[in-house]
Protein backbone atom coordinates (compact mmCIF):
# COMPACT_ATOMS: atom_id res chain seq x y z
CA UNK A 1 0.00 0.00 0.00
CA UNK A 2 2.84 2.37 0.85
CA UNK A 3 4.53 1.61 -2.46
CA UNK A 4 1.31 2.34 -4.33
CA UNK A 5 1.13 5.74 -2.64
CA UNK A 6 4.80 6.68 -2.74
CA UNK A 7 5.60 5.58 -6.31
CA UNK A 8 3.29 8.10 -8.07
CA UNK A 9 4.56 10.88 -5.82
CA UNK A 10 8.15 10.02 -6.71
CA UNK A 11 7.29 10.05 -10.43
CA UNK A 12 5.56 13.44 -10.13
CA UNK A 13 8.45 14.88 -8.10
CA UNK A 14 11.00 13.57 -10.61
CA UNK A 15 9.04 15.02 -13.53
CA UNK A 16 8.67 18.39 -11.78
CA UNK A 17 12.39 18.53 -10.92
CA UNK A 18 13.49 17.75 -14.48
CA UNK A 19 10.90 20.02 -16.08
CA UNK A 20 11.68 22.96 -13.78
CA UNK A 21 15.44 22.55 -14.22
CA UNK A 22 15.21 22.45 -18.02
CA UNK A 23 12.87 25.48 -18.01
CA UNK A 24 15.08 27.55 -15.72
CA UNK A 25 18.30 26.74 -17.60
CA UNK A 26 17.01 27.91 -20.96
CA UNK A 27 18.03 31.43 -22.13
CA UNK A 28 15.66 34.06 -20.78
CA UNK A 29 15.30 37.77 -20.10
CA UNK A 30 13.12 37.15 -17.03
CA UNK A 31 14.09 37.31 -13.39
CA UNK A 32 14.18 34.07 -11.40
CA UNK A 33 10.88 34.63 -9.59
CA UNK A 34 8.96 35.70 -12.70
CA UNK A 35 10.39 32.80 -14.68
CA UNK A 36 9.35 30.40 -11.91
CA UNK A 37 5.77 31.65 -12.07
CA UNK A 38 5.83 31.23 -15.84
CA UNK A 39 6.93 27.60 -15.37
CA UNK A 40 3.98 26.95 -13.07
CA UNK A 41 1.59 28.63 -15.50
CA UNK A 42 2.72 26.85 -18.66
CA UNK A 43 4.00 23.48 -17.46
CA UNK A 44 1.82 22.17 -14.63
CA UNK A 45 -0.68 20.08 -16.62
CA UNK A 46 -4.46 20.09 -17.00
CA UNK A 47 -4.66 23.86 -16.54
CA UNK A 48 -3.90 23.47 -12.83
CA UNK A 49 -0.77 25.62 -12.98
CA UNK A 50 -2.51 28.44 -14.79
CA UNK A 51 -5.41 28.31 -12.33
CA UNK A 52 -3.05 28.42 -9.33
CA UNK A 53 -0.97 31.27 -10.74
CA UNK A 54 -4.10 33.25 -11.65
CA UNK A 55 -5.68 33.00 -8.22
CA UNK A 56 -2.49 33.74 -6.32
CA UNK A 57 -1.91 36.85 -8.47
CA UNK A 58 -5.54 37.97 -8.10
CA UNK A 59 -5.30 37.80 -4.31
CA UNK A 60 -1.93 39.54 -4.25
CA UNK A 61 -2.81 42.40 -6.60
CA UNK A 62 -6.23 42.88 -5.02
CA UNK A 63 -4.56 43.33 -1.64
CA UNK A 64 -2.15 45.84 -3.20
CA UNK A 65 -4.92 47.92 -4.77
CA UNK A 66 -5.07 51.51 -3.49
CA UNK A 67 -7.90 52.95 -1.46
CA UNK A 68 -9.95 55.77 -2.91
CA UNK A 69 -8.95 59.28 -1.94
CA UNK A 70 -5.69 60.09 -0.20
CA UNK A 71 -3.28 63.00 -0.57
CA UNK A 72 -2.84 64.86 -3.85
CA UNK A 73 0.37 64.64 -5.80
CA UNK A 74 2.51 67.76 -5.69
CA UNK A 75 4.14 67.15 -9.06
CA UNK A 76 4.09 64.72 -11.96
CA UNK A 77 6.95 62.53 -13.15
CA UNK A 78 9.13 64.30 -15.69
CA UNK A 79 8.99 62.83 -19.19
CA UNK A 80 10.43 64.03 -22.49
CA UNK A 81 13.14 66.60 -23.11
CA UNK A 82 11.30 69.77 -22.08
CA UNK A 83 9.29 70.44 -18.96
CA UNK A 84 7.12 73.47 -19.44
CA UNK A 85 3.56 74.46 -18.67
CA UNK A 86 3.14 76.16 -22.04
CA UNK A 87 0.49 74.82 -24.41
CA UNK A 88 1.57 72.45 -27.15
CA UNK A 89 2.98 74.44 -30.07
CA UNK A 90 1.44 72.21 -32.73
CA UNK A 91 -2.23 71.92 -33.64
CA UNK A 92 -2.12 68.13 -33.34
CA UNK A 93 -2.25 66.35 -31.05
CA UNK A 94 -4.16 68.67 -28.74
CA UNK A 95 -3.01 68.75 -25.14
CA UNK A 96 -4.82 66.23 -22.94
CA UNK A 97 -7.58 67.90 -20.96
CA UNK A 98 -6.84 67.49 -17.24
CA UNK A 99 -9.40 65.57 -15.20
CA UNK A 100 -8.67 67.50 -11.99
CA UNK A 101 -9.91 71.06 -11.59
CA UNK A 102 -6.47 72.16 -10.38
CA UNK A 103 -4.02 70.58 -12.84
CA UNK A 104 -0.40 70.14 -11.89
CA UNK A 105 2.33 71.92 -13.89
CA UNK A 106 2.75 70.22 -17.26
CA UNK A 107 -0.23 67.92 -16.81
CA UNK A 108 -1.35 66.67 -20.22
CA UNK A 109 1.18 68.87 -22.06
CA UNK A 110 3.06 67.01 -24.78
CA UNK A 111 6.85 66.96 -24.66
CA UNK A 112 9.27 65.77 -27.39
CA UNK A 113 11.64 62.88 -26.75
CA UNK A 114 14.19 63.47 -29.49
CA UNK A 115 15.13 65.60 -32.48
CA UNK A 116 12.55 67.00 -34.88
CA UNK A 117 11.87 65.48 -38.29
CA UNK A 118 10.71 67.84 -41.03
CA UNK A 119 10.17 70.58 -38.45
CA UNK A 120 8.06 68.64 -35.94
CA UNK A 121 8.55 66.10 -33.16
CA UNK A 122 7.85 62.53 -34.31
CA UNK A 123 7.33 61.21 -30.76
CA UNK A 124 5.58 63.06 -27.94
CA UNK A 125 5.01 61.96 -24.34
CA UNK A 126 3.07 63.29 -21.39
CA UNK A 127 1.52 62.32 -18.07
CA UNK A 128 -1.77 63.09 -16.42
CA UNK A 129 -3.94 61.86 -13.55
CA UNK A 130 -6.83 59.90 -15.06
CA UNK A 131 -9.16 59.34 -12.08
CA UNK A 132 -10.26 61.89 -9.43
CA UNK A 133 -11.02 59.01 -7.07
CA UNK A 134 -7.35 57.99 -7.10
CA UNK A 135 -5.33 61.23 -7.07
CA UNK A 136 -1.92 59.50 -6.97
CA UNK A 137 -2.36 57.33 -10.06
CA UNK A 138 -0.52 58.59 -13.14
CA UNK A 139 -1.08 57.59 -16.77
CA UNK A 140 1.91 57.65 -19.11
CA UNK A 141 0.98 58.47 -22.69
CA UNK A 142 3.00 58.45 -25.93
CA UNK A 143 1.95 59.68 -29.37
CA UNK A 144 3.66 58.66 -32.62
CA UNK A 145 3.29 60.76 -35.77
CA UNK A 146 2.60 58.25 -38.55
CA UNK A 147 3.95 60.69 -41.17
CA UNK A 148 7.32 61.01 -39.41
CA UNK A 149 7.84 57.52 -38.00
CA UNK A 150 8.02 53.94 -39.17
CA UNK A 151 6.69 51.20 -36.89
CA UNK A 152 8.23 47.70 -36.90
CA UNK A 153 7.11 44.53 -35.12
CA UNK A 154 9.66 41.99 -33.84
CA UNK A 155 9.20 38.47 -32.46
CA UNK A 156 10.80 37.70 -29.11
CA UNK A 157 12.77 34.65 -28.09
CA UNK A 158 9.64 32.62 -27.22
CA UNK A 159 6.67 34.75 -28.26
CA UNK A 160 5.09 34.27 -30.73
CA UNK A 161 5.66 30.52 -30.31
CA UNK A 162 6.07 29.73 -34.03
CA UNK A 163 7.59 32.80 -35.63
CA UNK A 164 8.10 32.44 -39.39
CA UNK A 165 11.38 34.33 -38.93
CA UNK A 166 12.55 34.60 -35.32
CA UNK A 167 15.09 37.33 -36.02
CA UNK A 168 17.43 38.87 -33.44
CA UNK A 169 14.72 39.16 -30.70
CA UNK A 170 16.00 42.70 -30.09
CA UNK A 171 16.43 45.92 -32.06
CA UNK A 172 18.91 45.06 -34.84
CA UNK A 173 22.25 46.81 -34.53
CA UNK A 174 21.97 48.10 -38.09
CA UNK A 175 18.77 50.01 -37.25
CA UNK A 176 19.70 51.60 -33.94
CA UNK A 177 20.94 54.86 -35.41
CA UNK A 178 17.34 55.72 -36.38
CA UNK A 179 15.61 54.28 -33.28
CA UNK A 180 13.11 56.59 -31.55
CA UNK A 181 11.10 54.36 -29.18
CA UNK A 182 10.20 50.79 -28.23
CA UNK A 183 7.18 49.38 -26.42
CA UNK A 184 5.74 46.04 -25.34
CA UNK A 185 3.43 43.82 -27.37
CA UNK A 186 0.07 42.32 -26.48
CA UNK A 187 -1.16 39.16 -24.79
CA UNK A 188 0.58 35.92 -25.65
CA UNK A 189 -0.80 33.71 -28.38
CA UNK A 190 -2.27 31.12 -25.99
CA UNK A 191 -4.16 33.83 -24.08
CA UNK A 192 -6.88 34.36 -26.66
CA UNK A 193 -5.48 32.92 -29.91
CA UNK A 194 -3.72 36.22 -30.58
CA UNK A 195 -2.16 35.71 -33.98
CA UNK A 196 0.60 37.72 -35.61
CA UNK A 197 2.51 38.13 -38.87
CA UNK A 198 5.54 40.02 -40.12
CA UNK A 199 6.87 40.69 -43.63
CA UNK A 200 3.72 39.07 -44.97
CA UNK A 201 4.44 35.74 -43.26
CA UNK A 202 2.09 34.32 -40.66
CA UNK A 203 3.57 33.45 -37.27
CA UNK A 204 0.42 32.26 -35.52
CA UNK A 205 -2.90 32.27 -37.43
CA UNK A 206 -4.95 35.44 -37.09
CA UNK A 207 -8.32 34.99 -35.40
CA UNK A 208 -11.49 36.67 -36.65
CA UNK A 209 -12.98 39.02 -34.07
CA UNK A 210 -9.68 39.94 -32.43
CA UNK A 211 -8.47 43.53 -32.36
CA UNK A 212 -5.46 43.74 -34.65
CA UNK A 213 -2.76 46.40 -34.85
CA UNK A 214 -1.69 46.44 -38.50
CA UNK A 215 1.20 48.03 -40.32
CA UNK A 216 0.66 48.36 -44.07
CA UNK A 217 3.42 48.33 -46.65
CA UNK A 218 2.63 51.96 -47.53
CA UNK A 219 3.48 53.04 -43.96
CA UNK A 220 -0.02 53.41 -42.51
CA UNK A 221 -0.93 51.86 -39.18
CA UNK A 222 -4.42 51.02 -37.99
CA UNK A 223 -6.44 48.96 -35.53
CA UNK A 224 -9.04 46.72 -37.13
CA UNK A 225 -11.61 44.20 -35.93
CA UNK A 226 -10.08 41.31 -37.85
CA UNK A 227 -12.28 39.34 -40.25
CA UNK A 228 -9.79 38.28 -42.91
CA UNK A 229 -9.03 34.69 -41.97
CA UNK A 230 -5.76 33.20 -40.70
CA UNK A 231 -3.32 35.03 -43.00
CA UNK A 232 -2.60 38.76 -43.34
CA UNK A 233 -3.11 39.12 -47.09
CA UNK A 234 -1.45 41.52 -49.55
CA UNK A 235 -0.41 45.00 -48.48
CA UNK A 236 0.15 44.05 -44.81
CA UNK A 237 3.72 44.44 -43.56
CA UNK A 238 2.93 43.07 -40.09
CA UNK A 239 -0.04 42.37 -37.82
CA UNK A 240 -0.40 41.78 -34.07
CA UNK A 241 -3.62 40.71 -32.35
CA UNK A 242 -4.56 41.14 -28.68
CA UNK A 243 -8.07 40.19 -27.51
CA UNK A 244 -11.17 42.12 -28.65
CA UNK A 245 -11.35 45.90 -29.24
CA UNK A 246 -11.87 48.00 -26.11
CA UNK A 247 -12.72 51.26 -27.92
CA UNK A 248 -14.52 51.47 -31.26
CA UNK A 249 -15.81 54.62 -33.00
CA UNK A 250 -14.67 56.58 -29.93
CA UNK A 251 -17.01 54.54 -27.70
CA UNK A 252 -16.16 51.92 -25.09
CA UNK A 253 -16.92 48.34 -26.04
CA UNK A 254 -20.25 47.76 -24.22
CA UNK A 255 -19.21 44.29 -23.05
CA UNK A 256 -16.50 45.83 -20.87
CA UNK A 257 -19.17 46.74 -18.32
CA UNK A 258 -21.37 43.69 -18.74
CA UNK A 259 -18.64 41.11 -18.28
CA UNK A 260 -15.45 42.77 -17.00
CA UNK A 261 -14.32 39.73 -15.01
CA UNK A 262 -14.17 37.57 -18.13
CA UNK A 263 -10.64 36.39 -18.95
CA UNK A 264 -11.14 37.78 -22.47
CA UNK A 265 -10.25 41.18 -21.01
CA UNK A 266 -7.09 40.31 -19.16
CA UNK A 267 -5.48 36.97 -19.22
CA UNK A 268 -4.44 36.07 -16.66
CA UNK A 269 -6.14 38.39 -14.18
CA UNK A 270 -9.45 39.19 -15.85
CA UNK A 271 -10.63 42.72 -16.39
CA UNK A 272 -11.51 43.84 -12.87
CA UNK A 273 -8.18 43.37 -11.07
CA UNK A 274 -6.40 46.71 -10.63
CA UNK A 275 -2.96 46.17 -12.08
CA UNK A 276 -0.48 47.69 -14.50
CA UNK A 277 -2.13 47.68 -17.93
CA UNK A 278 -1.05 48.92 -21.33
CA UNK A 279 -3.06 49.65 -24.45
CA UNK A 280 -2.72 51.22 -27.87
CA UNK A 281 -5.12 53.33 -29.89
CA UNK A 282 -5.45 55.18 -33.18
CA UNK A 283 -6.44 58.85 -33.21
CA UNK A 284 -8.69 60.59 -35.75
CA UNK A 285 -5.72 61.29 -38.04
CA UNK A 286 -4.28 57.78 -38.03
CA UNK A 287 -1.53 58.32 -35.45
CA UNK A 288 -0.70 55.69 -32.84
CA UNK A 289 -1.17 56.29 -29.11
CA UNK A 290 0.36 54.12 -26.37
CA UNK A 291 -0.70 54.28 -22.72
CA UNK A 292 0.48 52.59 -19.53
CA UNK A 293 -0.90 53.08 -16.03
CA UNK A 294 -0.94 51.23 -12.72
CA UNK A 295 -4.06 50.08 -10.83
CA UNK A 296 -6.21 49.88 -13.95
CA UNK A 297 -9.16 47.69 -14.85
CA UNK A 298 -10.04 47.01 -18.46
CA UNK A 299 -12.76 49.67 -18.21
CA UNK A 300 -10.47 52.35 -16.81
CA UNK A 301 -7.67 51.73 -19.33
CA UNK A 302 -10.26 52.00 -22.11
CA UNK A 303 -11.49 55.28 -20.60
CA UNK A 304 -7.92 56.61 -20.68
CA UNK A 305 -7.60 55.81 -24.39
CA UNK A 306 -10.97 57.40 -25.06
CA UNK A 307 -10.03 60.53 -23.09
CA UNK A 308 -6.71 61.04 -24.87
CA UNK A 309 -8.36 60.88 -28.30
CA UNK A 310 -8.33 57.28 -29.51
CA UNK A 311 -11.13 56.40 -31.91
CA UNK A 312 -10.15 52.70 -31.88
CA UNK A 313 -8.15 50.93 -29.19
CA UNK A 314 -7.04 47.52 -27.94
CA UNK A 315 -5.54 46.22 -24.71
CA UNK A 316 -1.90 45.21 -24.72
CA UNK A 317 0.07 43.32 -22.08
CA UNK A 318 -0.68 43.68 -18.35
CA UNK A 319 1.00 42.95 -14.99
CA UNK A 320 4.01 44.78 -13.47
CA UNK A 321 6.59 42.64 -15.29
CA UNK A 322 5.65 43.48 -18.84
CA UNK A 323 4.83 47.17 -19.38
CA UNK A 324 7.69 48.94 -21.14
CA UNK A 325 7.96 52.23 -23.02
CA UNK A 326 11.51 53.33 -23.79
CA UNK A 327 12.51 56.39 -25.78
CA UNK A 328 15.81 57.24 -27.48
CA UNK A 329 17.51 60.45 -28.54
CA UNK A 330 19.66 59.91 -31.67
CA UNK A 331 22.41 60.06 -32.79
CA UNK A 332 23.29 58.20 -29.59
CA UNK A 333 20.76 55.77 -28.12
CA UNK A 334 20.40 57.46 -24.70
CA UNK A 335 17.60 55.04 -23.65
CA UNK A 336 15.04 56.45 -21.21
CA UNK A 337 12.27 54.47 -19.55
CA UNK A 338 8.92 56.28 -19.53
CA UNK A 339 6.96 54.96 -16.56
CA UNK A 340 8.57 53.09 -13.65
CA UNK A 341 9.19 49.36 -13.94
CA UNK A 342 11.76 47.89 -11.52
CA UNK A 343 11.43 44.53 -13.31
CA UNK A 344 12.88 45.93 -16.55
CA UNK A 345 15.58 48.38 -17.62
CA UNK A 346 15.95 51.05 -20.31
CA UNK A 347 18.09 48.51 -22.18
CA UNK A 348 15.16 46.16 -22.69
CA UNK A 349 14.83 45.36 -26.41
CA UNK A 350 18.48 46.39 -26.93
CA UNK A 351 19.32 42.88 -25.71
CA UNK A 352 17.41 39.68 -26.60
CA UNK A 353 13.98 39.55 -24.96
CA UNK A 354 11.55 36.69 -24.44
CA UNK A 355 8.48 38.53 -25.75
CA UNK A 356 7.65 40.33 -28.97
CA UNK A 357 7.77 44.11 -29.15
CA UNK A 358 7.48 47.18 -31.38
CA UNK A 359 10.19 49.60 -32.48
CA UNK A 360 9.57 53.14 -33.71
CA UNK A 361 12.07 54.45 -36.26
CA UNK A 362 12.85 57.49 -38.34
CA UNK A 363 11.42 56.52 -41.73
CA UNK A 364 13.43 55.51 -44.76
CA UNK A 365 12.23 55.56 -48.39
CA UNK A 366 10.53 52.49 -49.79
CA UNK A 367 7.88 50.00 -48.67
CA UNK A 368 7.73 49.10 -44.98
CA UNK A 369 9.38 45.83 -43.98
CA UNK A 370 10.65 44.50 -40.67
CA UNK A 371 14.44 45.01 -40.78
CA UNK A 372 15.96 41.97 -39.05
CA UNK A 373 19.55 42.71 -40.05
Amino acid sequence: MRALIVAPLVVVLLWATVSYTVWMLRPTSLSWNVNSVEWVRYNVPFGIGNWVADHVEQVYYSNQAPKKGGPQLKSLPKVGLKHTTAPATTAWPPAITPIFSNPLPGEGVWQPTGPSIDGAAPVLVTTYRPDPNYPQIVAYVAWFDHTRTELAYYPGRYEPPNAAVRGPTMVPYSQRSRLLATFNGGFTYVDGDNGSADNGQTNEPLKDGNATLIGYTDGRVDIVDWSGGPNPGPGVAWARQSLAPIVWNSQLNPTLDTNPDSPQWGYTLGGVTQVWRTAVGIDARGNLIYVAANYQTVVSIAQILQHVGAVRAMEFDINPEWHTLNTYNPPGLNPTMVGPNPNQSPDRYLVPDDRDFFAVYRPVPGPVTVPFG
